[in-house]
């Protein structure tokens, strides 16, 4: 069973046009807004925004599911409809807990305020 993992990351908030210019398919990049998207873990990126507002985004932590993995666990958990195209970013509530759910090809991340993720975690066992 996968372990919640917390992680660093970044909130951006710059305009629609400068985010469009981040690399959406990177798994990396949540798109949470127009104008606004949360970088998972470290590495350089460039936002084309002299405004653009970037700091550290304290308090996340992730699971990562293989996409068999997250059927057979955490689906029986959601009361939603999960979008089918991939990649996709969603939301809602995962065994009674908000989370954003990043879907790729062949992972589920599970995105969690770090407070609540080892109490997800016993949930989803």
């Amino acid at each position: 069973m996968p372990e919640p993992e917390t992680v660093r990351a970044r909130r951006i908030v710059a305009t629609p046009a400068s985010l469009d210019a981040l690399p959406a398919e990177h798994p990396r990049l949540l798109r949470i807004a127009p104008d606004e998207a949360i970088v998972m873990g470290d590495g350089d990126f460039t936002v084309d925004d002299v405004y653009a507002i970037v700091e550290d985004e304290r308090g996340l932590s992730n699971i990562r599911y293989s996409a068999a993995d997250f059927e057979l666990k955490v689906r029986p958990h959601i009361e939603w409809e999960i979008p089918a195209a991939r990649p996709v970013l969603a939301q809602g509530l995962v065994a009674a807990v908000p989370c954003k759910l990043r879907f790729d090809a062949e992972h589920v991340l599970v995105i969690c305020a770090s407070a609540v993720s080892d109490e997800l975690s016993e949930r989803l066992r």
